[in-house]
C-alpha cells in the first residue's frame, strides 16, 4: 500500500463502493439504490500506517423505478459475512489487474514480490483469509453521526493535545490500545520515528479522500435527495423560509470552532478589515 498509495487507494475506494451498491441493489438483500459517504483513513492510535474506509450509509433507498423509498430492515442492513467475502474477491481481482498491466512497483522491502512466486503465494494467502467488515447502527443518531465526522474527517494523523512532551531527541504521545480493553498509554519515541509516522498519512497530490456515491452522488444528489424527502414525507421549510448558514457557522455548529475568535489571546473578536487580492487578479472573473 504504501509504494503505490495513488493506485491501491483507489481500488480500495472502489472495492468498497461496488460492495455495498451490488449487494443493496439485490433484490432478496434490499432491491434499492442507496446512497452513501466514504472516508479514506490511513492510520490507527500507534501512527502506523493502517488503511481502511468508513462509510456512512443511508438505512435504505429508492426503488429501481423510483416510486418507492424502500427501508432496510431492523436487525440487520446487509449481511456482513457475504459483504466481506464480495469485498474480498473484488479488491483482489482489482488488485490482480494491476499487476497485469504493469502498475505496481516493488522497491526495497517488497521487491520479492517482483516474482511470480513470491507473488503468488501473497494472493493465494489473501484469499484464503476471512476478511472483516464491520457494520454498526449509527450512535446518537444522524445528528450525532454528522457531529461525529465533522470533527473526524479533516483530522490530521494525530492533533497536538495527543502529544504529552518532546524532549531531546524523543516524543511522547497519548494513544488507545484496543488490545489492552481501550486503556489510554503513553508511547515514546525517536523524533525521526514520529516524523516518519506521521509522514506515512501524507496523502497522493490532489488525492480526494471522501467520496460520495449513489443518491448521494454529485451528479444525482438534488433530484434524487428531492425525491426522498417526498416518499418519507419531509420535505421540511419551503426554500424561502429556511435560513441560509454561512460557512463560519455551520463550522462553529458542527465543529465548535469560531473563526472569529482571536488564536493568540482566544478572548477578542477578529473582523474582515480588507481583502487582498492577488496582483494579477483586478477583479471577479467575468462569466
Amino acid at each position: 500500500m504504501l509504494r503505490n498509495q495513488e493506485v491501491l487507494y483507489g481500488i480500495l475506494f472502489k472495492s468498497v463502493s461496488e460492495t455495498l451498491a451490488q449487494l443493496a441493489e439485490t433484490r432478496k438483500h434490499l432491491g434499492a439504490d442507496i446512497g452513501f459517504i466514504s472516508i479514506l483513513h490511513t492510520w490507527g492510535q500507534n501512527l502506523m500506517d493502517h488503511p481502511h474506509i468508513h462509510n456512512i450509509v443511508t438505512g435504505g433507498g429508492l426503488s429501481r423505478d423510483g416510486r418507492k423509498w424502500k427501508a432496510c430492515k431492523n436487525d440487520f442492513f446487509l449481511p456482513v459475512k457475504v459483504m466481506s467475502k464480495l469485498f474480498r474477491g473484488k479488491f483482489l481481482a482489482y488488485l490482480r489487474k494491476l499487476r497485469a498491466e504493469n502498475k505496481l512497483v516493488y522497491p526495497g522491502a517488497v521487491s520479492h514480490l517482483a516474482q511470480p512466486a513470491a507473488w503468488g503465494a501473497l494472493i493465494s494467502d489473501l484469499y484464503k483469509k476471512k476478511w472483516v467488515v464491520y457494520c454498526k447502527p449509527p450512535f446518537d443518531g444522524s445528528k450525532g453521526v454528522l457531529e461525529y465526522l465533522g470533527r473526524y474527517t479533516h483530522r490530521i494523523a494525530i492533533s497536538n493535545h495527543r502529544i504529552v512532551k518532546t524532549e531531546a531527541d524523543k516524543v511522547s504521545f497519548r494513544w488507545r490500545y484496543y488490545a489492552d480493553n481501550n486503556k489510554s498509554k503513553i508511547m515514546t519515541v525517536y523524533a525521526d520515528e514520529f516524523i516518519r509516522r506521521f509522514l506515512l498519512h501524507v496523502l497522493p497530490d490532489r488525492f480526494v479522500k471522501i467520496r460520495h456515491y449513489g443518491l448521494l452522488g454529485n451528479r444525482c444528489r438534488r433530484k434524487k435527495l428531492d425525491q426522498c424527502r417526498v416518499l418519507l414525507s419531509c420535505t421540511g421549510q419551503n426554500k424561502a423560509e429556511q435560513k441560509t448558514e454561512t460557512w463560519q457557522e455551520t463550522l462553529f455548529r458542527i465543529a465548535g470552532i469560531d473563526v472569529a475568535k482571536c488564536p493568540a489571546c482566544g478572548e477578542r473578536t477578529m473582523r474582515t478589515t480588507e481583502i487582498m487580492r492577488p496582483a494579477r487578479c483586478k477583479g471577479p472573473p467575468r462569466i
